[in-house]
């Protein structure tokens, strides 16, 4: 198939065991990489590959597993459950898809690309994690693994029942990332005990033209006053249904219904870890159902709430939707990754009357939100715990559908050797924390003006 892995010593986490393994699945990948169409017998080779590398990624899972024990390591449960993720549905999904092709071309590159960015990814994140101990806190707060595969089958048949999709569940720890154009709907709850129940359900827009839009044979481009109001009903009946399986919600009173932008939907999502984030390809669009149970929180964006003027709301939403995707499309769109909060809004307000702004805080959610909704630009923190940035660029450049997205490094060391290891690693240019914010701004509007900065190495 032409493409190969490369291995980096970037990859060694200084522990031999564990690199060995991460050599030799590198490996295996590679020889299915090797393998034609053309090559005789190719089907029955490419399904003996699969299941050697199969079976070598489960061992290495368990072997990993068995030393994060021994070490007493912090993050183990939530690193086994990334492994558990993986095993029990990302691989499983992917064979069905390779028993159902015949193990077509396509197929095998969907699988190889999938494993290799995952492989990757988690080498690069997770793993090094186990060297430095600290624990993922990212999905810290979700259920039992138990609950997850419930809630997730109670998703998929709801889904069926309401819309006759067929979709399958692509990660059961969804970032709160964004995915093309979509709609952002919370239904909040009060049990009357101080707590509150958030439902966060997220619906490419694409998803409620190809569903809803062919049910009631409205023809849109785009999502209107009509669809927005039937599929709100629809998504709050969705929600009515999936909060039987929570006895504690059963007397619970809708305390807010509410329309979110993406913005506002980030917010949210960061005050609560949610107990479950699942997302979906329903094969027609994108759909993401999070929960989160916790204290009171106040109704800072006044929304759409029950009692008020709904379809007055509806419009002004769908309105102010309308007026952000114009401007957006306009506008070039730049990834921030910085694992301090502060940094993220400082740049998110610098850059955001003039770009489109995404910001995340860790490589594992850069890399995912490249993975959904691909930027024009990343402005790439260089010194990161866990996973720097230099591995950072190194997981979008092993990609080849993301190699040719521009990286600017941004820097707090600008002393020679450490400019010269940014240099090194060729990304279109870096900028210092240490100038103005106005020579920032003008330093990225010269990059999308001639393709380089005036430092680019």
């Amino acid at each position: 198939m032409g493409n190969q892995l490369v291995w980096s010593k970037r990859y060694d986490i200084g522990i031999d065991m564990i690199d060995k393994e991460h050599r030799k699945l590198f490996r295996i990948l590679n020889k299915l990489f090797d393998i034609g169409p053309q090559e005789e017998k190719s089907q029955w080779v490419c399904k003996e590959a699969v299941k050697y590398f199969k079976d070598h990624a489960i061992k290495h899972f368990k072997d990993e597993e068995q030393y994060m024990i021994s070490i007493d390591y912090a993050g183990f449960e939530m690193h086994r459950r990334i492994h558990e993720n993986f095993r029990k549905i990302t691989l499983p999904a992917l064979e069905r898809e390779l028993e159902l092709t015949g193990y077509s071309e396509n197929a095998m590159e969907h699988f190889l690309g999938v494993c290799a960015g995952w492989l990757i990814g988690h080498t690069l994140t997770g793993d090094q994690a186990i060297v430095s101990g600290e624990a993922i806190k990212l999905w810290e707060n979700l259920l039992p693994e138990e609950e997850q595969a419930e809630m997730g089958q109670a998703v998929l048949s709801q889904l069926r029942g309401m819309f006759q999709l067929d979709a399958r569940l692509i990660s059961n720890c969804y970032g709160g990332e964004k995915f093309g154009e979509g709609i952002y709907y919370r239904l909040v709850y009060d049990t009357g005990e101080g707590k509150n129940w958030e439902f966060l359900l997220v619906l490419e827009e694409r998803l409620i033209i190809n569903t809803i839009g062919s049910m009631v044979a409205v023809k849109a481009q785009t999502v209107n006053v009509i669809l927005m109001d039937i599929a709100r009903y629809t998504a709050r009946q969705f929600v009515e249904h999936i909060k039987g399986h929570f006895p504690a919600l059963a007397q619970a009173d809708v305390k807010a219904e509410q329309l979110l932008n993406y913005e506002q939907f980030q917010k949210v999502f960061e005050k609560h870890s949610p107990q479950f984030s699942l997302l979906f390809d329903t094969g027609k669009g994108y759909f993401a159902y999070c929960m989160a149970a916790g204290d009171m929180l106040l109704n800072e964006f006044g929304g759409l709430a029950v009692t008020e003027n709904t379809m007055a709301k509806v419009e002004q939403y769908l309105d102010q939707n309308k007026a952000e995707k114009m401007a957006a499309s306009q506008k070039k769109k730049v990834l921030i990754v910085d694992d301090s909060d502060f940094m993220l809004k400082t740049m998110a307000m610098l850059l955001g009357d003039d770009y489109e702004t995404l910001t995340v805080t860790s490589g594992l959610s850069a890399f995912r939100s490249i993975t959904l909704d691909r930027p024009d630009l990343v402005l790439l923190d260089y010194e990161m715990p866990v996973c720097n940035g230099s591995q950072i660029l190194e997981m979008i450049r092993a990609e080849k559908e993301f190699e040719d997205i521009p990286v600017i490094f941004l820097t707090s060391r600008v002393d020679r050797e450490s400019v010269k290891k940014v240099v090194g690693l060729k990304p279109q240019g870096y900028l210092s924390k240490s100038l103005t914010p106005e020579m920032i701004k003008q330093e990225i509007g010269r990059f999308f003006e001639k393709g380089s900065l005036v430092n680019a190495p």
